[in-house]
């Protein structure tokens, strides 16, 4: 986030406190006090939800009463439920297909949203429908047929269907558009699905903005002619006091070397760990080589199909495997409570990027861990993250003669991986060139 954002967020919420003054139930208040009718809070409360969030006492008693709304809350504040509800709530008022979309930037993301209007919509025999890239189209296209109450789509894959057959995916009645990580949404890159997607929704609809990053796209939004409730949690991107944060130097050509040795060593041992690497590439090939040493992981990149990663991502979340290497893909907006230990295999260029990264764990006021891997090309890197989070890493050190008794071995490991890698896509490639010639 820019200066200038930052300054325009600030105001935003100066601006918020001073003139708009939105009220909002007290910490204190129940589900029953923001307006979600009985079913629904005895639901809440078998599932041991007792208390709404902030983030839900401002924006559900404003969906309830029909406004548009724009929340900005941080990942893991309740954004799901304070969409979820008050749509359901009104579903069961009056039931038909399509009555909500729910657009995310992420396939994953999309699996999560989904996941909670499942359970939050069982007893009212909720349909809903994914329709996300890396799944099969047709059969997409199927349960679009079938007028599903909620879709939670990608804007690209949604858009597809859409060029496909726009008459089959019925989207003339939508009484509710959510756009969740709204920020994202709104870059360019999406730019031409959103506004076919937008084309064919009713003008007399409710439009639901939730980002836990404020840009000034979203913040001009709030002065459009239908001013939308808006209500800013604090939003400032910045690291918990909980997580504590270190760097490993060390030198650039056996980087793997000394990640190797930490996941074996007795501090890393058994962690939950999400290791963040900077392309697919990097995380298939670390994926592969920690595994040939031994060390059970699962990777997270969009060289897997989503199958692959759906699978990767619930075997992670049930700790079948306790570490997951990933790119960028899985430092937003998923929801994973457990993991204790983020490392940043690559440093990322932009420091929000980082804060992103480490806020995968030290979540809900529990204890974390950072620990960033530091090459002599990374020193500026590491300065521009120091500068932003106001707060100087802590050097981690190792017993280099351990590492350096690993060097062959995990070089070795390293080799193979590559060897094997290659292989894979070798044997796809051919498989495809045979599926081809089939088809032909």
């Amino acid at each position: 986030m820019s200066t200038a954002t930052i300054s325009r967020v600030a105001a935003a919420r100066k601006n918020q406190s001073k003139d708009q003054k939105p009220k909002i139930a007290p910490p204190t208040a129940t589900f029953s006090d923001l307006g979600v009718d009985g079913s629904l809070c005895e639901l809440l409360k078998s599932m041991q939800i007792k208390r709404p969030s902030e983030i839900q006492r401002a924006c559900i008693p404003a969906t309830l009463a029909g406004r548009d709304i724009i929340g900005g809350a941080k990942t893991g504040s309740g954004k799901t439920a304070a969409f979820a509800l008050p749509i359901l709530q009104k579903l069961s008022e009056d039931p038909y297909g399509v009555f909500a979309i729910v657009l995310t930037p992420t396939r994953e993301l999309a699996f999560q949203i989904a996941e909670q209007f499942r359970v939050l919509g069982k007893s009212l025999g909720l349909k809903d429908c994914i329709v996300v890239g890396g799944m099969d189209m047709v059969e997409q296209a199927i349960q679009l047929s079938k007028r599903p109450h909620v879709i939670i789509a990608t804007p690209g894959r949604l858009h597809d269907h859409i060029r496909s057959s726009a008459d089959a995916v019925h989207l003339s009645r939508v009484r509710f558009l959510v756009m969740d990580e709204a920020d994202r949404l709104l870059e360019p890159c999406f730019a031409p699905a959103l506004q076919a997607i937008l084309s064919l929704l009713p003008k007399k609809r409710q439009t639901l903005l939730y980002t836990a990053t404020m840009t000034n796209e979203i913040l001009a939004l709030q002065h459009q002619e239908k001013r939308p409730f808006t209500y800013l949690c604090d939003m400032s991107v910045s690291t918990v006091p909980t997580l504590e944060q270190q760097y490993l130097f060390v030198p650039s050509q056996v980087r793997h070397v000394y990640l190797a040795h930490l996941l074996r060593s007795d501090d890393f041992k058994d962690k939950s760990i999400i290791i963040f690497c900077g392309r697919c590439d990097q995380a298939q090939l670390l994926t592969v080589m920690l595994i040939e040493l031994g060390i059970d992981c699962t990777g997270l990149h969009s060289h897997m199909t989503q199958q692959q990663r759906l699978n990767s991502l619930g075997r992670f979340r049930a700790e079948v495997v306790k570490i997951l290497i990933s790119t960028d893909v899985g430092s937003r907006g998923l929801d994973i409570p457990s993991v204790e230990v983020v490392i940043n295999y690559h440093i990322p260029r932009d420091p929000t990027d980082y804060i992103h990264r480490v806020g995968r764990t030290a979540r809900a006021g529990r204890g974390g861990r950072a620990l960033s891997i530091v090459s002599e090309k990374d020193i500026q890197l590491i300065q521009s993250i120091e500068e932003r989070i106001n707060k100087q890493l802590e050097e981690y050190k190792v017993d280099e003669n351990a590492v350096l008794k690993e060097l062959t071995e995990v070089s070795t490991a390293k080799r193979v991986a590559s060897m094997r890698i290659i292989d894979i896509e070798k044997r796809s490639k051919k498989r495809r060139k045979t599926n081809k010639e089939s088809r032909s």
